[in-house]
């Protein structure tokens, strides 16, 4: 079952974790025949033969018309997919994708900076499809939610401007799906990226029992510096301040059903990395992208104090509760210095 698809589908996604599973399945609620591979065979075997995701989207059962596959070749023929393999994953997954005789619609998915490269998904794709067009779905998504058909409004920016867009927001666009037009690639990149880097800090915030203060001001300074660091590539403020910033930044800092808020939360309670991820299928990408943001965001001269924080974390070099202490030991100054002066 894992190297035959039960329906020719237009469309196609390359991951079926937990986010892939619920956009298949929004897609194919309506009767649309969706391609959706699978890593792992077994995987592919289990979600084919129960119609159930049981290790990344439990309780949730798949239409009838999602064909599951294990062979990547079988959707190299699709004229559109969405990418949503973990991010560090993305360059070796599309390596391994034929090329297609017409140029495909490449729609990223995945949220995160490829470590080693400080490369943005978008660059990753490029150098392992150039001759595919590129679009980036982003905002704020749970996919239980997605799954389960509740309302959503994500950006949808495209490289190919309007004609792209129109052929695509006429592919993905559901009722209660709704995608929002822009030609800001690297905006819609930056907002999902460093959001789940910021949702870590408010994970610890609420572990430490620090209250919702102190949150609602992470998020504020949080902003900030994705501002900073996103203008800094190119990214337009407007971009930032919509879906896929602003709005992804506060659902994944506001809830324990974020992989990387209740990551932040664990390690607030005291617990060490290694115990917080221990039996977990799920990748919790901001701690991927947090030291290959720091590293970029220092070598540009982009002040991230709290993306700094979050590293320190990580790596065990100082406790939850130092980490913040220290946070709140900073300099006062005015509250918008930071954003014009880089601190």
């Amino acid at each position: 079952m894992t190297g035959v698809l039960a329906m020719d589908a237009r469309i196609g996604v390359i991951g079926a974790g937990a986010w892939g599973t619920a956009l298949a399945t929004m897609l194919a609620a309506d009767g649309t025949p969706v391609a959706l591979w699978a890593r792992s065979p077994a995987l592919a075997d289990e979600i084919a033969s129960t119609r159930i995701n049981g290790t990344y989207l439990p309780g949730v059962t798949l239409a009838p018309t999602i064909g599951v596959t294990s062979d990547l070749a079988l959707l190299a023929d699709k004229l559109v997919l969405l990418v949503v393999c973990p991010a560090q994953h993305v360059g070796t997954v599309l390596s391994g994708l034929p090329a297609s005789a017409t140029p495909r619609d490449l729609v990223l998915c995945a949220k995160g900076i490829e470590a080693g490269t400080g490369r943005l998904m978008a660059e990753v794709t490029r150098a392992a499809a150039p001759h595919d067009r590129l679009a980036v779905l982003s905002g704020p998504t749970f996919a239980r939610e997605v799954a389960t058909g509740l309302p959503t409004a994500i950006t949808l920016a495209c490289e190919d401007g309007e004609p792209q867009w129109k052929r695509l927001s006429a592919a993905i666009a559901r009722p209660a799906f709704r995608p929002y037009y822009s030609d800001d690639i690297v905006g819609a990149e930056i907002g999902g990226a460093i959001k789940n880097v910021l949702a870590i800090a408010c994970g610890v915030v609420e572990g430490l029992g620090l209250g919702e203060n102190a949150r609602a001001a992470l998020i504020a300074r949080g902003y900030a510096e994705m501002a900073r660091f996103g203008v800094m590539k190119g990214a337009r403020q407007d971009t930032l301040s919509g879906l896929s910033g602003m709005g992804d930044l506060v659902l994944t800092c506001a809830s324990r059903a974020s992989r990387n808020y209740a990551l932040g939360f664990a390690l607030g309670q005291g617990m060490t990395m290694a115990e917080a991820l221990a039996g977990k299928a799920t990748v919790a990408e901001g701690a991927h992208t947090a030291p290959v943001l720091r590293d970029l965001a220092r070598s540009s001269g982009v002040s991230m104090p709290i993306v700094e924080a979050v590293c320190r974390l990580l790596a065990g070099e100082a406790p939850a509760h130092t980490v913040v202490t220290d946070l709140l030991a900073r300099p006062l100054k005015a509250e918008q210095a930071g954003r014009e002066r880089g601190d």
